[in-house]
């Protein structure tokens, strides 16, 4: 197990208790889901527990079934949603593993044959921008 210890104060369990705003895409009493605010592809979202986890290290098992759940059904909105070819799920624990929000999360990456993934620029994207795609991304999830 990781003996790390959890901070509430990191990005997420902010946007969690409503103290930063975030583009929601999907929300349930266990999880939540947003646009990444720095994309490496369009359509880039979060998915994270309401649950306090540093990672997958130290996640209650119980959590992580619902929460992959809620990952598949994201995955499978962004694929439709920006038409593409595929989509990459990416996990990180701890910092050497590059892991930069110390927050459990899922980064969901719609794909497209040919182009590759943006940098980690730490450039946040436009909030217009954001925001349609959030859109694209709740319609494709409303079926």
């Amino acid at each position: 197990m990781n003996t790390a210890i959890y901070d509430s104060n990191n990005i997420f369990g902010k946007i969690l208790r409503g103290e930063i705003p975030a583009h929601k895409v999907h929300e349930d009493d266990d999880t939540l889901a947003f646009m990444d605010v720095m994309p490496q592809a369009q359509g880039h979202v979060l998915v994270i527990p309401k649950a306090a986890s540093r990672n997958l290290l130290d996640a209650d098992p119980a959590v992580l079934g619902h929460l992959i759940g809620v990952v598949q059904k994201i995955a499978v909105a962004a694929k439709a949603a920006f038409e593409a070819d595929g989509v990459t799920v990416m996990q990180f624990n701890e910092a050497p593993a590059g892991q930069s929000v110390f927050h459990l999360h899922f980064h969901v990456l719609p794909r497209h044959e040919g182009i590759a993934l943006k940098p980690h620029s730490g450039k946040m994207e436009d909030g217009e921008i954001l925001a349609a795609n959030a859109e694209k991304l709740r319609r494709a999830l409303a079926g």
